[in-house]
């Protein structure tokens, strides 16, 4: 067993009628179940955040999606979302969970945003992801979900940069494509080695 499918944040606040709705977020949950009869490993991961979390607009008194700078670098600040505990941090009803072999919560530090299912944004930060997959010898990935910009992004790139195989399947995934976003992501994806299918 050396593959693994990684599903990124298919929760109800990122499909429609969520705090941070992804245009048709809902429409890959039929394609990501069926795809998970093709791996023994299946890692789902879930923006988890405190109330109050740094990066929400509100805890700026700021515009959502306006820009602040971090400690570690520029951060978006995003509409309140993925509250723990909440409706809209839950699983969409659709998704297969019981497939998961392992759930990794990401964005719990009030203090710092997550996007990579691998580091916490300060980029040095692990989440355990990396050790997991090592101890069971899974050297290859496949990431789905949402959003392509900016979660599945970002743990493609690190998951590369980790020395991992690497492959995003773009149909089931769905992107924010805020200022462009999509189209630098794709650029950083394919510039880690990341393949794009």
């Amino acid at each position: 067993m050396t593959h693994a499918l990684l599903v990124i944040d298919v929760q109800n606040d990122f499909c429609p009628g969520g705090a941070l709705a992804v245009t048709e977020g809902d429409q890959i949950v039929p394609g990501i179940n069926a795809l998970m009869a093709e791996f023994e490993a299946v890692i789902l991961t879930q923006d988890w955040h405190p109330a109050g979390h740094s990066s929400f607009a509100s805890t700026h008194d700021a515009d959502p999606m306006s820009m602040t700078e971090m400690p570690y670098g520029p951060q978006v600040l995003w509409p309140d979302h993925c509250i723990q505990g909440s409706l809209g941090a839950a699983f969409h009803a659709d998704l297969t969970t019981d497939r998961a072999d392992l759930i990794i919560r990401k964005g719990y530090n009030p203090a710092i945003d997550s996007y990579s299912a691998f580091f916490e944004n300060d980029k040095t930060t692990p989440t355990g992801l990396e050790g997991y997959l090592r101890t069971r010898k899974i050297d290859k990935l496949t990431l789905v979900g949402l959003a392509t910009d900016f979660c599945v992004n970002y743990s493609a790139v690190d998951a590369a940069k980790l020395g991992f195989d690497v492959t995003v399947n773009m149909d089931l995934c769905r992107a924010i494509d805020f200022d462009g976003s999509l189209d630098a992501a794709k650029s950083a994806m394919q510039a880690a080695g990341v393949k794009l299918t």
